[in-house]
């Protein structure tokens, strides 16, 4: 049991880490990223936030 909270706090404390989508710290981070490693949602915000703005 102990083990299982570690892990989800481990999780949750490396989600808070990630830039908010849209926020330009995260469009110059899939600038980097490989286009082929992109999903379709990281596409589609993409294009939305740091394209079209």
């Amino acid at each position: 049991m102990k083990n299982i909270l570690l892990a989800v706090f481990a999780c949750l404390i490396l989600n808070a880490c990630a830039p908010k989508v849209g926020s330009p710290e995260w469009c110059e981070k899939m600038e980097k990223k490989s286009k082929g490693d992109w999903t379709a949602n990281e596409a589609k915000d993409y294009a939305k936030h740091c394209i079209f703005k």
